[in-house]
Formats: structure tokens, C-alpha cells, sequence
């Protein structure tokens, strides 16, 4: 097999440690004397070649590459709205979906590229299979901060998000003992809680909310007001934005052809809360500040390993594979088994374990 052009695009949200990709995705392919194009906004770029924003599909050099491993963000720009099977257009003033896959396909060809690297979450690596199916070269690169995706120990980006939740818990710590307040820190993770687990423990948190463990209130106000009678008037809570209170439901915004919104949790808790206490509640709602700034070391290694191994996954045709990290050695796995079910907290597991057993109240007992 001669490989001559390959493609690397990223869709999806954003997260630290994409650039670090692209990067060594670039200069990997460059010492086997290989182009690489890269691919605009996600699969933008490939349903419409004409598609132009600041960016363009363009051949990539060492050059453009050259100083971007330190940088959040994605050179290349990226998406959550370009699902070439749910493509959404506006047909008669009116907004519709559309299949557009077989375009993909074409401009693939047109752009003379022999293969592509997806790099993207579970849904990024579902649309990758599909592409897959259809004949394309696809190797796959997991992404997310939720640290959501199946068949490999860990994505990268989780790292700096957990590291940015850490940073405000740490500073809201100050401002909630001085003023003997309870804290409700909101932090991404819909479906996933390992931001919220993983940045509780870090954080010296006392409550933590979860998808994955559905709360009751009085369990949430007992733990605050065992603190108060204790001497400690405050509590720092950690509310994932997928958590919900047993028996209930969280609020969904679902727009054509965008992945679902989840909003509120942690202002339904503060509204839940007010009435049996007698503190003053404060949400702090963190947002895309966990998406943003510079990928910590271990993020900026991790992408850097995984883009070399998708060069070298493509080398020796190891397509319809996403590359993994098991037991801290990167290896392949078929990208039907990363999407296969989403990589949830296991309420039984070890961390939870260990969070219970430090005094984190899950809001379940």
C-alpha cells in the first residue's frame, strides 16, 4: 500500500492537547516523505469544498505546526454540527437534515487523500466508523474532556479540564469559609461524572453530584448541616450538569442536528437547598472555561503519542482502528468497540470508594 496524502481533522468540542495531534500527526507522516492535509471544521470540509472559514483546508508544514504544542484549541477548528447523515440545511425557509455522506466520499477522493485521521469523542468516532463503512481509510484518535469514550484508559484533555475545575474549587474554598456560604461548583459531564469525580477528590469537595447517582435533597442537606453543627459553617459541592434528583429528570435544549444541551443542575440543587437552609447559596457555573487554556504535560504527551501512532497505524493499515492507551502502552482497538457504550462512573469502583470514604457526600445515602 503507497501513501502518498493523508488527511487529520477534529470535530466535536473542543479540548486541550488537539493541537499536540496535529502536531506530531504532521511530523510523524513528514519523515515517511507524506502530505497531510488538513481538514477544516470537522467534516465541514469534506461535504463542502468551497466551505471557507478563517481557515480552509490546506496542506499543513512543519512550519505551521512549529509552535502550537503549548496551545489550547484546535488549529484546524472544529464542530458539533456537521453529521454527514443529519447534515442540517434550510429547504422552503424551514430547517431540515439531509444525508450527505456520499459527497464526503467524493471529496475525499477529489482531495487525493489515501487515508484520514478522525480525532474526536464517541460522537466524532461513530460518524468515523459509518465513514468506514463506506470504504474509506479512516484511523481514529479519542478526545474528551468527559473521559466518556470506551476501549482505552483515558482521553486526552480530561487532565487539564479536571485541573481547571481543581484550580476554582481551591480558590472558592476562600471566598465560601469567609463568608460561611455553600459553594455549587457546575462542571461539564453529561452522561459521564469523571470530571465532577475526579475534581471533588482532588479539590477537598463535600459533596459531589453525578449522572451516574441520582441525589435526594435531604441527603445533600444532612451532610451540610452535620458540617455546620461541627464548626464548619460552608460546603463546596461539585454538580456534573447531567446530575439529577432521583425520581426526576434534567433539562434538555436538543436543536436539528446539534448534540443535546443539559442546563440548570446546579441552580435546581440551589433552588432545592434555600429552603432548609440557613446559608446563602452561591452556583459558580465553570462552562467553557474547562475547555479552554494550555494542555497540562500529561495532555501534551498523551496527543503527542497517540497522533504518532495513528501515523503508524495508517503505515500499516490498521484502518477502521482507533488508537488506545491500555496499561500505559498505545495500541489499536476497532472503533466499534469505543462506541459500543460510553465509559461511565462505576458507582461500585474504586474512586467512589475512596470519595465515600474520605467524607464526599453522593447525595444517595
Amino acid at each position: 500500500m503507497t501513501i502518498k496524502r493523508i488527511g487529520v481533522m477534529t470535530g466535536g468540542g473542543d479540548c486541550p492537547g488537539l493541537n499536540p495531534v496535529i502536531r506530531a500527526v504532521v511530523l510523524a507522516a513528514k519523515t515517511r516523505g507524506w502530505e497531510v492535509m488538513g481538514i477544516e471544521d470537522a467534516t465541514h470540509g469534506l461535504i463542502d469544498l468551497d466551505y471557507r472559514s478563517p481557515r480552509g483546508n490546506r496542506l499543513l508544514e512543519e512550519a505551521d505546526v512549529a509552535e502550537i504544542l503549548q496551545d489550547g484549541g484546535t488549529i484546524l477548528g472544529t464542530s458539533n454540527k456537521s453529521d454527514p447523515w443529519n447534515y442540517v440545511v434550510e429547504r422552503d425557509g424551514q430547517e431540515t437534515t439531509i444525508d450527505v455522506s456520499a459527497r464526503v466520499v467524493e471529496n475525499y477522493h477529489k482531495l487525493g487523500l489515501d487515508a484520514l485521521i478522525s480525532v474526536g469523542g464517541d460522537g466524532s468516532m461513530k460518524i468515523a466508523k459509518k465513514l468506514s463503512n463506506l470504504g474509506l481509510r479512516i484511523v481514529g484518535v479519542p478526545k474528551t474532556i468527559d473521559q466518556d469514550v470506551a476501549a482505552t484508559d483515558t482521553t486526552f484533555g480530561f487532565m487539564t479540564a479536571v485541573r481547571c475545575v481543581t484550580d476554582a474549587l481551591d480558590r472558592l474554598h476562600d471566598t465560601a469559609e469567609s463568608h460561611g456560604r455553600v459553594m455549587l461548583v457546575e462542571v461539564m459531564g453529561r452522561n459521564a461524572g469523571h470530571i465532577a469525580l475526579h475534581a471533588a477528590l482532588a479539590g477537598d469537595a463535600h459533596i459531589c453530584l453525578l449522572p451516574e447517582i441520582p441525589y435526594r435533597v435531604d441527603s445533600i442537606v444532612k451532610k451540610i448541616s452535620r458540617r455546620r453543627v461541627g464548626g464548619r459553617p460552608y460546603s463546596i459541592a461539585v454538580v456534573a450538569e447531567g446530575a439529577r434528583p432521583q425520581g426526576g429528570e434534567v433539562d434538555i435544549e436538543h436543536k436539528l442536528g446539534e448534540m443535546p444541551k443539559f442546563f440548570g443542575a446546579a441552580q435546581r440543587v440551589a433552588v432545592s437547598l434555600e429552603p432548609h437552609l440557613e446559608l446563602d447559596v452561591r452556583v459558580t457555573i465553570l462552562g467553557y472555561l474547562q475547555r479552554g487554556g494550555s494542555p497540562v504535560p500529561f495532555d501534551r504527551i498523551l496527543g503527542t503519542r497517540y497522533g504518532v501512532a495513528a501515523v503508524e497505524a495508517v503505515e500499516t493499515g490498521k484502518f477502521g482502528q482507533m488508537v488506545s492507551l491500555s496499561n500505559q502502552e498505545i495500541t489499536t482497538v476497532p472503533i466499534e468497540d469505543a462506541i459500543a457504550q460510553q465509559r461511565l462512573v462505576d458507582p461500585q469502583g474504586q474512586l467512589v470508594h475512596a470519595a465515600r470514604s474520605v467524607g464526599i457526600c453522593f447525595g444517595d445515602d
